[in-house]
């Protein structure tokens, strides 16, 4: 018994770090390398993963967190303009957990400050700030506690299980989340899919990329006690792509939305950019923090800049498959005499994707083909549906266009006319008017038979033509005295 309880406990300890093979896109090869160990690249164009390497490995979010905890109070607050006073008795707990007091960020609050729940956003999403992450946790679990039956408990402990309930609820399925604000816990993981999973819902909740991706924010409410020039008291963005000042790591289109950092998980980023009418998402998770001489190293930021170049640079939309390509040809029975028995199928549209120029398109497969009817028959219309095609790429499904006839095939009458007869005689009502013929006729002689018999044991016997008549005996007696009468 003990043995199955270990081995039972093994296997849930294990089942995050299980690879999951689960791709919505392809995944084209990058041939450089890359310093980040898990990382995906997406276009929100198409929503398809482009590159990926390592997407389903269990690693360490930090701060990343922070995406879920804006989900959550933006999905269950309804008063974003709500002014919340910083308490430090909600918060000052987390300082005394931390491995390591550098992964704690600096952020310029303090506490009693006052500050709405917006701003409290806008803190957390460009600071990383735990203190603004767990003030909106506790708040807005109240929130969670007042409108549901269960009134009681740790409002913080009800908010981290609602993060819980909506990773469930989009697809991450390789996470857990143990706090709101990203400092490291043993218990807590994710993947660079999940995250890119989670990244792609939050931008459609409103008002969280308008947060996610703004560059600099100055609070709302002044707090002229302890931040006496309210115009000069700005939050700016932890992610250096924004910065057009660095002429380094600045990079034109990227966008926030967050970035993260813990001594024992490395760099993390998630960040999107736009350039030229396309869109791309990046997850990057544990980059090391320095490199072999021990100098710092934004590692994740020159990443996510080569991964965007790449994307940016080789990618487009490409007509992968036209209209006008002939990719099959099927006989046609009943085919008139004076035109072709059989007909040629095309795609019913022409096939476009995001494809990239290192790869020659016509290493694309289209061979798997699925026809609809098993035999075709005359008459044909043009354009009529025949089938589908699937295209492929090393394997990986992209697309699924719909067949159909290049030109119209006319019907035969003569041979149509052929083919009702020998459908007719081969045709179920034909056999079974066979067999009720077959059942009446049967019963008709019988009935012929059975009527034969019953009147043959009815019949009485004829009277012969020259048959004596019978005599009455009592006449007979008399007939002497009327004959002596007749003498007299």
């Amino acid at each position: 018994m003990k043995r199955l309880i270990c081995l039972i406990a093994s296997l849930v300890m294990i089942l995050p770090f299980v690879k999951i093979d689960d791709t919505d896109g392809v995944n084209f090869p990058y041939k450089e390398p890359l310093s980040s160990e898990s990382a995906v690249l997406i276009s929100l164009d198409t929503d398809s993963i482009i590159h990926e390497r390592n997407a389903d490995i269990a690693q360490c979010p930090g701060p990343l967190v922070n995406i879920m905890t804006a989900v959550i109070v933006l999905e269950n607050c309804k008063d974003l303009n709500q002014e919340l006073t910083l308490d430090p008795d909600i918060y000052t707990h987390i300082y005394d957990e931390l491995d390591d007091p550098e992964d704690l960020p600096m952020v310029e609050i303090s506490d009693n400050d006052v500050l709405t729940v917006s701003d409290l956003l806008y803190c957390m999403m460009l600071t990383s700030s735990v203190e603004a992450a767990e003030m909106l946790a506790h708040h807005v679990g109240k929130l969670i506690q007042s409108a549901s039956e269960n009134k009681g408990g740790d409002p913080v402990a009800v908010f981290v299980e609602k993060m819980n309930e909506k990773a469930a609820e989009i697809g991450m399925r390789s996470t857990k989340f143990m706090n709101a604000h990203g400092m490291h816990d043993p218990q807590q993981y994710t993947t660079a899919r999940d995250m890119a999973t989670l990244t792609k819902y939050a931008l459609d909740v409103p008002l969280f990329q308008e947060i996610a991706t703004a560059y600099s924010y100055n609070p709302t409410v002044p707090n002229i006690k302890r931040h006496p020039n309210h115009e000069k008291w700005v939050w700016t963005h932890s992610n250096v792509m924004m910065d057009d000042k660095d002429t380094f790591y600045y990079y034109l289109g990227a966008k926030g939305i967050k970035t993260a950092k813990l001594e024992t998980a490395g760099r993390n980023i998630v960040t999107i950019a736009s350039k030229n009418g396309y869109n791309y998402l990046v997850v990057l998770m544990k980059a090391p923090f320095k490199d072999a001489d021990g100098n710092v190293e934004f590692y994740h930021i020159k990443d996510a800049m080569q991964l965007l170049d790449w994307a940016f640079d080789h990618f487009s939309r490409q007509e992968v498959l036209a209209s006008t390509a002939e990719l099959g040809e099927r006989p046609v029975k009943l085919a008139d005499n004076d035109g072709k028995n059989y007909v040629l199928a095309r795609p019913k549209e022409s096939v476009e994707l995001l494809w990239c120029d290192e790869i020659e398109v016509n290493l694309i497969n289209h061979d798997k083909i699925i026809w609809y009817k098993e035999n075709l028959m005359a008459p044909i219309d043009k354009d009529e549906v025949l089938g589908e095609v699937t295209l492929e790429y090393s394997g990986e499904e992209l697309a699924k266009v719909e067949l159909v006839a290049v030109s119209g095939v006319k019907r035969s009458k003569s041979k149509y006319n052929l083919e009702v007869a020998k459908r007719f005689t081969k045709s179920e009502w034909f056999r079974t008017a066979i067999k009720i013929t077959i059942i009446l006729s049967i019963i008709y002689i019988i009935i012929c038979i059975y009527a034969m018999v019953l009147f043959k044991s009815n019949k009485k016997p004829l009277k012969p033509m020259y048959a004596v008549p019978k005599v009455d005996k009592k006449k007979k007696k008399k007939r002497p005295s009327a004959d002596r009468e007749n003498r007299q």
